[in-house]
Parts: structure tokens; C-alpha cells; sequence
């Protein structure tokens, strides 16, 4: 079959490793030679792709809950979506989430994931009291912050590549709403953006839309947006109906011209200074999940997204230098998603430090791959690192200045007998 990330490139012919039960399983990944886990399919590049690769949604159970200390356990296959269907009525929501929800647990585990609290709660690990991690010679470690820490240091931000997860106990946080007191701030340029986003550092939620067609005295004017958890008792959540994209759009309909369109009428219907709304947790964390196959916007050929993060002390310089290069370049992207972040953790290939992201999505067309690079390096010489989940172009040596701790990732690989069985197109690429 031939299979992809969410950015449908690149795409292979990917045979699926099939099974019965968990059982079944620890036979088969014993047995094969190489194999990646694949979950929803919602990594963008070539993370999960191989030449064989294992479906996770098979392992799709939900095994108990503690209504006292919301601690949940469940199979890795299960996606957040699910989670939140049947736990926010009952008062539950995750504690990190990204930001779409049709991801499974164990991806968001392989990701590191983080939302827009990482300033306050940092990645999806923290909330992880343990994971069942299935190895090639058919044994299973009890990985914690504090058993097998190796393995669970390794594993969270390690992209399937240390074995397969196979199930997981995390806490859910206690919430009084399906609503989001929002906020929104207008801002004018990149310095009132960082501004309006040190102000309000102690906002549970922040994120914000950024136009990088902007140039100028204009470079950076974005609308920010804060967010909290609404108290009004309110918990009769149902999922939103979606709106399906049918067919790929054609490859011109996507072009400078489109997007700077997009991104004034984005920015005019914000009004000046600060507006306050109540909205749907949907529409606050996953309005993307709102369109159906919204991938097909970017045509037949794909894209990728490009997300990257700068240390705190040079995050405002070496953003404006990529958005220069960006607006000069005419390649802009609607999808311009900037954050804050708190302090990195102890996770070798986990992606967030003290900083700020930024993540565009640019539509496959020639010489991108060079513009990434030329991007790449700019994020490089800021000490600065791109995001593993994110990735299909990433060069070798732009990854290593990124990453100081790959080399001890290479070793656990080794120690573990993990490089032979657990392989894909990124990690060949990247000389995981």
C-alpha cells in the first residue's frame, strides 16, 4: 500500500505488519526485520514511513481510570479525540494536548508533544506516570521518570524508533467547561507581539497567528490569543460536525497572492487591541480538525511544515530574520503558528527548550528543499532545533547541532539491539 505522512510527502510503498491481538504482536515484531510503528497517520513527514510499518490503531482499548486522581491507562492506538468524547463530560481534559486531536497516545508519546501551555505544563511526558514498551527480542520494560529512565528518556521525543509502545497510564486534568474564555490581541509588529506574550506569561494557554508576508515596520503583526478553561459547569461536549475537502486543490490555487489575501482578511476581522469571546475547545485547540483531509488545500505534490524553536536570548532576532527571508522569498504560509515555551526536560530528543516556535507549512515545489536549508541554517546558528514530527527535509549535520544528545540516543539503540528492527526513512536520513 502506499502510505504518507499528513503533509503527503514523501510516499512509499508500506507494507502493514497486521495482527490480532497484542500477542500476535510480540511474535511478529520479533520476527521481522525492520518495521516502524505507524499511528494515525498524523506526523507530517517521514517519521513513521518504512517499508513496513505497524498499525497502531489496532490497539485501541481504554483499560481503567482513576475518577479520584484522573490517572488513565489505556492502549496506545487510542486517540485523544476518544479521550476527550468520553472523558470531558465527565470533567476530565488532557493535561497537554496538541493541536489536533485525532493523534493516538502513543504517538503523542514518540512525539514529545506539547501544546499552547508548554510556558506552564511543558510536553505530554510530564503527564506520563508509566508506558509498557515492547522490545525486538519480545520483552517488555515498565518505562517512568524514574524506572528504565533511559528508555523513557529515549523514548519520548524518539519517534518509534525504541520499540513499540503498547500502553500507557497518564493523568487527565479536572476542567468545569467545554468552554474557552478567549482573548485577543492585535498586534502591530514582531516587538509588541513579544511583548504582548511576555505580559501575559502567566496565561494558562497562548498562542498566536502570525502574517509573514509582512514586511517593514509591519514584519511580525500577528493576533495573539490567551486562553483558560470557562467555570460555568458546562460539560455537555459533543464533537463538532466536519467539513470534508473533497479533491486536491489545483497546485496554482495556492500561491503568494492567495496567502496575502488570506492573512489581511485574517488580521481585519480581529478588532484593534483587545477582544474577549467564549469558544468551543474545538475551535481554541483544534480548528484545523474542523476540515476533513485539509491536507488536499496544499494540492496533488503535498507539503511540508517547518517548525522550529530559537533559545529565549535570540528568539526575537533570528525570527525576524526568517520572516524576512520568508516575505522577501513570496513563499508565506497561512498556517504561521508562533508560541512561547517554558524550560526543555531531560528527554534527549524531546523538542521544546526556553524559547519561541514558529511553524509554516510551505506547499512542494521546486527548489524548497533549498529554501528549508537555507531556513535550517539560520535556526542552526541561532542554537536553535527543528521538530522531529514535523520534518521530511532536515539535513544530518543541521540535526546534530540541533540535537546534543543523539549521539547517546545512537548508543541506546545499540545497547538495546533496537537500530536493525526499528527503522524509518527519517532515521536512515538523519543516521538514527
Amino acid at each position: 500500500m502506499k502510505l504518507s505522512g499528513w503533509g503527503r510527502y514523501p510516499v512509499v510503498e508500506s507494507q502493514p505488519l497486521l495482527y490480532s491481538s497484542y500477542a500476535a504482536l510480540v511474535k511478529l515484531v520479533t520476527n521481522i526485520a525492520t518495521c516502524i510503528p505507524h499511528g494515525n497517520g498524523r506526523s507530517y513527514g517521514d517519521a513513521a514511513l518504512a517499508s513496513v510499518h505497524i498499525p497502531m490503531r489496532r490497539l485501541n482499548r481504554m483499560l481503567a481510570f482513576n475518577e479520584s486522581t484522573g490517572l488513565l491507562t489505556c492502549e496506545a492506538g487510542v486517540l485523544l479525540a476518544e479521550v476527550i468524547e468520553i472523558f470531558l463530560p465527565r470533567g476530565w481534559f488532557l493535561k497537554i494536548t496538541p493541536g489536533t486531536k485525532l493523534i493516538t497516545i502513543g504517538g503523542a508519546i514518540a512525539a514529545d508533544v506539547h501544546g499552547k501551555n508548554h510556558h506552564i505544563e511543558g510536553c505530554f511526558s510530564e503527564c506520563v506516570e508509566e508506558f509498557e514498551l515492547l522490545l525486538p527480542d519480545g520483552s517488555v520494560k515498565t518505562c517512568s521518570h524514574n524506572k528504565n529512565t533511559d528508555l523513557f528518556q529515549a523514548t519520548c521525543g524518539g519517534m518509534g524508533l525504541t520499540g513499540v509502545i503498547a500502553q500507557i497510564s497518564f493523568y487527565l486534568k479536572p476542567v468545569k467547561s467545554q468552554w474557552i474564555n478567549q482573548a485577543s490581541i492585535k498586534t502591530n509588529n514582531l516587538k509588541e507581539t513579544f511583548e504582548a506574550f511576555e505580559a501575559n506569561a502567566n496565561s494558562p494557554y497562548s498562542v498566536a497567528w502570525i502574517d509573514c508576508l509582512s514586511k517593514g515596520n509591519q514584519l511580525g503583526k500577528s493576533v495573539v490569543m490567551l486562553g483558560d478553561f470557562a467555570q460555568d459547569e458546562d460539560l455537555n461536549y459533543l464533537p463538532k460536525k466536519t467539513i470534508d475537502i473533497p479533491f486536491n486543490f489545483p497546485n496554482f490555487a495556492l500561491n503568494k497572492l492567495s496567502v496575502a489575501i488570506f492573512n489581511k482578511l485574517y488580521y481585519c476581522k480581529t478588532a484593534a487591541g483587545t477582544s474577549t469571546q467564549k469558544v468551543s475547545i474545538d475551535q481554541f485547540f483544534y480548528p484545523l480538525d474542523a476540515m476533513h483531509h485539509w491536507n488536499k488545500i496544499y494540492g496533488k505534490n503535498g507539503f511540508v511544515q517547518f517548525q522550529f524553536i530559537l533559545p529565549k536570548a535570540s528568539s526575537y532576532e533570528g525570527l525576524a530574520q526568517i520572516l524576512e527571508k520568508i516575505s522577501n522569498a513570496g513563499t508565506g504560509s497561512f498556517l504561521a503558528v508562533l508560541k512561547l515555551y517554558g524550560k526543555q526536560n531531560d528527554n534527549w530528543l524531546s523538542f521544546p527548550m526556553e524559547g519561541y516556535s514558529l511553524a509554516l507549512d510551505f506547499k512542494m515545489q521546486p527548489k524548497l528543499e533549498q529554501f528549508i536549508d537555507e531556513l535550517s541554517r539560520v535556526v542552526a546558528a541561532h542554537n536553535g532545533r527543528i521538530y522531529l514530527a514535523k520534518d521530511a527535509l532536515l539535513k544530518r549535520d543541521i540535526f546534530e547541532r540541533g540535537y546534543p544528545k543523539a549521539n547517546k540516543f545512537r548508543a541506546l539503540r545499540q545497547k538495546y539491539a533496537l537500530k536493525s528492527h526499528f527503522q524509518s526513512l527519517q532515521s536512515q536520513r538523519l543516521g538514527l
